[in-house]
Order: structure tokens, then C-alpha cells, then sequence
């Protein structure tokens, strides 16, 4: 587990750490306190990587053409 704060990591280390905390919580040889504090960075961890990947949706933009084809400008991206 890292020491870094989750509101300072990028996408993939969060992610990355995340899927080191499900694994040992899968394997099942975690003590209960350990477990409940790992469950609980896993839950920061998820929420971290989904305000991330909010907020790179909101960024990206959809490309407008116009009638005949061509590129008309961007819109923001509406999911």
C-alpha cells in the first residue's frame, strides 16, 4: 500500500493500488482490522478513480460536422 495521499495520485497509480487492495482482500489471510482498513482505502481509492475518469469525460469534446461532411467545429461531449 502506498503512503501517497489518494487526492494526489494519478488515475493509474489509484488504480493500480486499488487492485492491489482487492487482492489481498480476496485471498482471505488479511487479519480483521487490517481488512477493514484496507476495505476502506479501497472505497477512497474507487471513488478517487471515478471523479478522475468524471472529469476526463467532461474534457473531452465531440467533433460537429457539417452537412456535407466536413469538420465543423467541437461540442462538449454529451454522454
Amino acid at each position: 500500500m502506498s503512503d501517497t495521499p489518494i487526492d494526489e495520485m494519478s488515475f493509474e497509480a489509484a488504480l493500480a493500488e486499488l487492485e492491489q487492495v482487492v487482492t489481498r482482500l480476496e485471498r482471505g489471510d488479511v487479519p480483521l482490522e487490517d481488512s477493514i482498513t484496507l476495505y476502506e482505502r479501497g472505497a477512497k481509492l474507487k471513488a478517487h478513480c471515478e471523479a478522475r475518469l468524471q472529469a476526463a469525460q467532461m474534457r473531452v469534446e465531440a467533433i460537429r460536422l457539417a452537412e456535407d461532411g466536413s469538420p465543423k467545429g467541437t461540442e462538449p461531449f454529451n454522454p
